[in-house]
């Protein structure tokens, strides 16, 4: 019997984006204006205009090796436009198919005016830890490939850029060095080609995934510690001036959570508060990765992320809307096979969960719906340090797989989307596993009408 942890759901407002139309559904595939999946994991995000570009890693092949860095358009942060890769592999370079490109990031040289990316650049063992630079005069480019190079001497892994608001525009890059050790902020050239000088360095950090924002004159660094493709505590560190002192770490979700599966890629401000933009990364699969976006409250003093299954974003007048939905416990459903009730001492929000959903165990609910697709947050717990998967039909018909993703070993209770079709009226979901052993225990499923 799992002793588990209750996450807090806070009811908020922030950005959204999802497969559907007008909502963001973190850990849901994602889907372009084209039907395709979108793919641009480890994403930078800048601003042209009233349109916002996302610059990402293409994984469609499940490949670590560099495939391309996907470009995508949207003037909503939640409706994607694909356009032309932004950067190819180039044979006999440090950008070859058989090299590593990962966390694209742009930012804007008004003196040149072009556009200038950085990545992390590596060959396929990462022994080679350099920074990448490529320029273009359009924001998806394509990019024109500069070099790859270790900044200052030393090695750089996962990176990020910072563009400040001074009158300079002076740009920053953020990296991970000497074996992940010690983390560095580094000023760049007036063309952000190449660095100048270290200007701040957190000594046996251990962090990586960087991002940053400023907000009310302070900056806010924002990164993971180093736990592979596995998910753990994401943190934030402050300071007044970006060569200064910095705070020491706090985290950004509740500990255990392991930052709800996930880990930083980008932060984007949104009003008064900001946007988190992580990866929950499938190992085993990478272009199975999901995109894990949420909210980012200032609401108690400290960043904090704002849990939400469903939730909607108004960039222009910087707010965000958590969506509610229609909860039903599991263990008001009806058991089958070998599936149990775990007992008292194994609830959340209240609901007694139901376990032993493999090896034939189902659990059947009615819910109510509204006669189209709609979205169902599957809460469950998972103590596996493996990907699992569980099924889902709707009035007896054909299943749909639903992923659950590792949590790192910790039994942390999460939500799941899936979008199924609904009936009007009363509907039956009967809910078993995908595999013969093993699947998360089972506590409420959550009905939203908002697609």
């Amino acid at each position: 019997m799992y002793h588990l942890l209750v996450l807090s759901i806070i009811a908020t407002v922030l950005c959204g984006y999802t497969a559907s139309k007008s909502v963001i559904v973190p850990g849901a595939l994602w889907y372009d204006s084209d039907g395709n999946e979108i793919q641009a994991h480890g994403a930078g995000i800048f601003r042209v205009g009233d349109t916002f570009y996302w610059v990402g890693e293409d994984k469609a092949d499940n490949n670590y090796l560099f495939s391309a860095v996907a470009c995508y358009s949207s003037t909503d942060l939640v409706n994607w436009e694909r356009h032309n890769d932004a950067l190819t592999p180039i044979s006999g370079t440090n950008i070859s198919s058989s090299n590593v490109v990962e966390r694209p990031k742009v930012i804007y040289n008004e003196k040149n005016t072009e556009y200038v990316m950085w990545f992390h650049s590596d060959n396929s063992d990462y022994g080679a830890a350099m920074v990448g630079v490529a320029t273009a005069d359009t924001p998806c480019g394509p990019y024109s490939y500069r070099g790859s190079f270790n900044p200052l001497g030393a090695q750089s892994r996962d990176e990020s850029l910072y563009q400040d608001d001074d009158a300079d525009q002076t740009a920053y890059l953020l990296y991970a060095s000497d074996d992940n050790q010690d983390f560095k902020i580094a000023k760049l050239d007036s063309d952000y080609y190449n660095v100048t000088e270290v200007v701040a360095e957190m000594v046996d950090a251990t962090l990586e995934a960087p991002g940053m924002l400023k907000r009310d004159s302070v900056y806010w660094l924002f990164a993971s510690h180093t736990s592979g493709w596995a998910p753990n505590p994401n943190k934030y560190f402050y300071a007044t001036n970006i060569s200064g002192t910095w705070s020491s770490q706090a985290d950004i979700a509740p500990e255990d959570t392991n930052t709800y599966c996930s880990q930083n890629a980008f932060e984007v401000a949104l009003g008064s508060n900001a946007i988190y933009m992580g990866d929950r990364w499938d190992e085993d699969e990478l272009g199975n990765s999901r995109y894990m976006w949420y909210p980012l409250s200032w609401a108690s003093g400290d960043p904090q992320i704002v849990y939400a299954d469903l939730w909607m974003v108004d960039y222009d007048e910087g707010v965000y809307y958590v969506l509610n939905g229609t909860v039903y416990a599991a263990a008001d459903g009806t058991l089958g096979g070998s599936a149990v009730l775990l007992g008292s001492d194994s609830t959340y929000n209240g609901h007694e969960g139901v376990g032993y959903l493999g090896n034939g165990g189902t659990l059947s609910i009615n819910v109510t719906g509204i006669g189209a697709s709609q979205w169902v947050a599957l809460y469950y717990a998972n103590g596996d340090s493996s990907w699992r998967n569980t099924t889902v039909s709707v009035n007896g018909g054909s299943s749909v797989v639903v992923d659950q993703p590792e949590t790192g070993g910790g039994n942390v209770i999460f939500s799941i989307p899936v979008e199924l079709y609904l009936e009007e009226g009363t509907n039956t979901i009967l809910i078993g596993a995908g595999q013969s052993n093993y699947a998360g225990d089972m506590y409420e499923i959550v009905v939203y009408t908002q697609t």
